[in-house]
């Protein structure tokens, strides 16, 4: 009679199958939201996401000039946050800080909406907010739900507001309440289907994280953690 099969081992080869078929690099927005970060910093999140053929670097608006002329002519785009973390200063604040990243050449720009209305029902004021932006600002919107600290009823209002608004993503979380989990991605898609992009963030630290959140449904993983992952899948399937 043949050895029962090692459970174990089942696991390993469907994990390094996984790691084989998807392909993380062009998915993953390298990130470094760090309040200390410096130039040097920011100029070595640059060259790396360009060695590795991620998708994005994700800094403060800050640092968009220099991540902009770091990248200049290059494939990797230039991404900043609006309304980072809390999304809570005002409408005309957003605006301008979207809009002065805009004149500073940034490529995506990652919008915190407002979630104290979003949480008093206020969906209007949300929706003018997220949809005045944009309109004038012509670039790929991914608003951030930070769906961490909603309700299942709010995660859903929020998605719909903003896919109504005209955003080009939803985005999980900002990473400072708790990150991306493969229940609200799915969720996140079966709100928005196929006519949206779906960014999870925070928390994503492993090959296992990405795939599974991947798997789920996201086309965007914001990470700090973008060349550990690429390495360590690189090993798992060597």
């Amino acid at each position: 009679m043949p050895p029962s099969a090692n459970p174990r081992s089942h696991d390993l080869n469907s994990r390094s199958q996984a790691a084989a078929e998807i392909e993380l690099a062009p998915l993953i927005d390298h990130t470094l939201l760090a309040p200390a970060a410096t130039t040097d910093h920011i100029l070595k999140l640059c060259d790396e996401a360009e060695r590795y053929g991620f998708a994005s670097v994700c800094v403060y608006p800050v640092h968009v000039p220099t991540a902009v002329e770091r990248l200049y002519d290059k494939k990797v785009k230039v991404c900043t946050v609006i309304g980072f973390p809390s999304g809570a200063t005002t409408a005309k604040v957003k605006l301008y800080e979207a809009q002065e990243a805009v004149e500073n050449g940034v490529g995506e720009l990652d919008v915190v909406i407002n979630l104290g209305w979003l949480k008093m029902g206020e969906a209007n004021r949300v929706h003018q907010e997220i949809a005045t932006i944009v309109e004038l600002c012509d670039r790929p919107i991914k608003a951030i739900l930070e769906t961490t600290i909603l309700t299942p009823a709010e995660k859903q209002l929020a998605a719909e507001i903003c896919l109504d608004a005209g955003v080009d993503f939803l985005k999980t979380s900002t990473g400072w309440q708790g990150g991306a989990t493969v229940e609200d991605v799915k969720l996140l898609r079966q709100i928005g289907g196929d006519r949206i992009g779906i960014k999870a963030s925070g928390g994503i630290r492993t090959v296992e994280d990405a795939i599974a959140l991947v798997q789920a449904g996201a086309n965007r993983l914001g990470t700090s953690r973008g060349v550990d992952i690429i390495k360590l899948q690189a090993e798992a399937v060597s």
